[in-house]
């Protein structure tokens, strides 16, 4: 035989069970929302880093006495197929410019902001690089 006691806990327990369950998905949804915001902030902020480097890269190598623009486009291009994908070095361009008086090598890309999920920010990340030209 069960105690009166016995019978009331467990059926205060059996009508509080199904809270449990809402509470659980309430908050795990929140932490998915969140978890996703976080791995998009650092996917992008990676795919940024990345390409800031090859375009810095790609303009040394343009730079160079016996190399130039198109020479920095080429290395610039095989370095973000290399790193990210070939999607990221679509619109790569380079010139030669002046920055504060010196002749640099400037390298232009503009790449699409990687999205996680339905949603995420659109957009594109535009990034250049310098570097001072040898004289030819």
């Amino acid at each position: 035989m069960t105690s009166p006691r016995t019978a009331r806990g467990a059926g205060r327990g059996d009508a509080e069970g199904g809270s449990a369950v809402v509470d659980f998905v309430l908050v795990s949804v929140l932490l998915m929302v969140l978890f996703l915001g976080v791995v998009q902030v650092a996917l992008a902020q990676h795919v940024r880093s990345m390409l800031v480097d090859s375009a810095a890269e790609g303009a040394r190598y343009g730079a160079r006495a016996d190399r130039g623009p198109d020479d920095a486009v080429r290395r610039t291009q095989e370095l973000i197929s290399a790193d990210l994908s070939s999607r990221y070095a679509r619109d790569v361009t380079a010139r030669y410019t002046t920055r504060d008086g010196v002749a640099v090598v400037e390298v232009s890309v503009e790449a699409p902001l990687p999205v996680v999920g339905l949603l995420g920010p659109g957009g594109v990340v535009d990034v250049v690089g310098h570097a001072v030209a040898e004289p030819r």
